[in-house]
């Protein structure tokens, strides 16, 4: 019976990727999708082979000139959210846990404006191979994490992360180097 119910789970998934390509994103091979992810502009998305999206992920591109792109072998967890107005790149191997905020945008905070009147202020953000980012997690616009670095439970991202570099806090701010 279990075996039966996984068939049934890589069929559903199968079926959530090919709905995707038909959006117009481009999704390489053995991607998993599970249920409740969202996909706001598909067509913006190229997700590569073996990407995993665990339950609600919700990947919104919110400009047609938007590009959001996961390298092959990523995983990102339950309850993920990856908001973007300009680029993000997200390397191979990454795993962005459960819970995680991305955003490339912020909205203007310029005095005698209503905060819904301003404009956006756009960086892109590009997440280098093999990083791995804590549970609950917020990265911030125009940051860079380089390869291998680790990004702490909780932790704030609003500057670059050197690469084999261990950061953590509010605003994070680097406690060890991966050996």
């Amino acid at each position: 019976m279990e075996r039966m119910h996984l068939l049934f789970a890589v069929g559903i998934s199968w079926m959530r990727a090919m709905l995707l390509r038909l959006r117009g994103a481009i999704v390489g091979a053995k991607v998993s999708i599970d249920s409740g992810c969202r996909f706001v502009r598909a067509e913006s998305l190229t997700l590569g082979q073996r990407v995993t999206l665990e339950q609600f992920v919700y990947l919104k591109c919110v400009t047609e000139s938007a590009r959001l792109t996961l390298g092959s072998w990523s995983f990102l967890g339950r309850g993920v959210e990856v908001d973007c107005q300009g680029s993000i790149n997200i390397g191979e191997h990454v795993l962005i846990s459960p819970g995680c905020f991305i955003t490339d945008h912020n909205h203007g905070i310029i005095e005698g404006k209503r905060i819904d009147q301003q404009a956006c202020t756009v960086g892109d953000i590009r997440i280098e191979d093999d990083v791995w980012v804590g549970a609950n997690a917020v990265i911030l616009p125009a940051v860079t994490i380089g390869r291998g670095a680790v990004v702490g439970a909780g932790a704030v991202v609003s500057h670059d992360v050197a690469a084999n570099t261990i950061v953590a806090g509010v605003p994070a701010r680097v406690i060890g180097h991966r050996k």
